[in-house]
């Protein structure tokens, strides 16, 4: 019976070892799956931080392509002015050769009706000079045959006279066309000498000698030649003052040219330093938005690390709070452990004191047993004596 009541002892205490073991090995599981649980919600929480991040980045490069695009169309629309100013710039400079051409080609157009002038006042001069030679030619075979009486000797005097009157003044008005035309000629030849020289000198020795040749031929008469001798005098002074004159008006002209191109060459500095002044404002354009984009970058960066920093708080602070919940679990689990061992220690307590107590017991009936026995043996002597009595 003993030995029995320790086998049930012994397999009740095992079998509460047995459920202690299955309790601490549940709560060993129950802990591993909430530590898996914690593990999983912080792999899910670093998803989302890293997606977070990701959707961050994305949307500071996406404002970044923004801001460059809208510097790019900035740029273009500066560009494309700054193109527009060029075209400008080169359709005046078009214009103006366009203008030169066309001056020059007047010019040429000029110099050829000069020199048709000058070749019909050549003919008219030899006309002239051949109609005055036939007429005189005339006279004298007239008075060769003395045929003509005073009178008409007198008429044809006075018609020759009104003649040589309207040939005069024809002749001074065709000099002065003719001084005006060269003094213009010698004008337009000073200003193309440098591309037109040889040329222009060579014509200008041949008209020259043509007008050498008509002025000789000119001084075939004696007659003639005594009034181009009394004219000559104050054609020339009158072709001295007309030059004179006409030097003046070119001065003035060559001034006029000269202030016209002073101030188109102004212009045109003005225009460069316009020009030069809106580069550098582009330029300087350029370079605020430059620092402007600088300054985005950086705030950008700033910002980035204000978050960097905060979501390092947060994730601190997380930590700090799983850490802190991670000693709570600790003490409690620390907490049911010592329980746990002052319930062993109080289950061993009792165990001793049931185990005293079984052995008190057990010694108590031993000792019975012994009482019984040696009473036994006592009543046996007893027995035995009041047999052999």
């Amino acid at each position: 019976m003993e030995r029995e009541r320790e086998r049930k002892r012994e397999y009740a205490s095992a079998r509460e070892r047995e459920r202690v073991c299955a309790r601490e090995r549940e709560r060993e599981r129950a802990r591993e799956r909430e530590r898996e649980r914690e593990r999983e919600y912080a792999r899910v929480r670093e998803r989302e931080r890293v997606c977070a991040r990701e959707r961050e980045r994305e949307s500071a490069r996406e404002s970044m392509r923004a801001r460059e695009r809208e510097y790019a169309r900035k740029r273009e629309r500066v560009c494309a002015q700054e193109r527009e100013r060029e075209a400008r710039t080169r359709e005046r400079a078009h214009a103006r050769v366009r203008e030169r051409e066309s001056m020059r080609a007047r010019e040429r157009e000029r110099e050829r009706g000069t020199h048709a002038r000058e070749r019909e006042c050549m003919r008219r001069e030899r006309e002239r000079e051949a109609r005055t030679r036939e007429r005189e030619s005339a006279c004298a075979r007239e008075r060769e045959r003395g045929t003509h009486t005073r009178e008409r000797v007198r008429a044809r005097k006075r018609e020759r006279e009104r003649e040589y009157a309207r040939e005069r003044e024809s002749m001074r008005a065709r000099e002065r066309v003719c001084a005006g035309e060269r003094e213009r000629e010698r004008e337009y030849a000073s200003a193309r000498e440098r591309e037109y020289a040889p040329r222009e000198r060579v014509r200008t020795r041949a008209r020259e000698r043509m007008h050498a040749c008509a002025r000789a031929r000119n001084r075939v008469s004696a007659r003639a030649r005594d009034r181009e001798q009394q004219s000559a005098c104050a054609r020339e002074s009158a072709r001295a003052r007309e030059r004179e004159r006409e030097r003046e008006r070119a001065r003035e002209r060559e001034k006029r040219t000269e202030r016209v191109d002073a101030r188109a060459r102004e212009r045109e500095r003005e225009r460069e330093r316009a020009r030069e002044r809106k580069r550098e404002s582009a330029s300087a354009r350029e370079k605020e938005i430059e620092r402007a984009r600088e300054r985005e970058r950086e705030r950008a960066r700033a910002q980035e690390r204000v978050r960097t920093r905060a979501r390092e708080r947060k994730i601190e602070r997380t930590r700090a709070r799983e850490r802190e919940k991670n000693r709570e679990w600790m003490r409690a689990r620390e907490r049911e452990r010592e329980r746990t061992r002052a319930r062993e220690k109080e289950r061993e307590s009792a165990r001793e004191s049931e185990c005293a107590r079984e052995r008190e017991r057990e010694s108590m009936c031993a000792r019975e047993r012994v009482c019984a026995g040696e009473r036994e043996r006592v009543c046996e002597r007893a027995r035995e004596r009041e047999y052999a009595r």
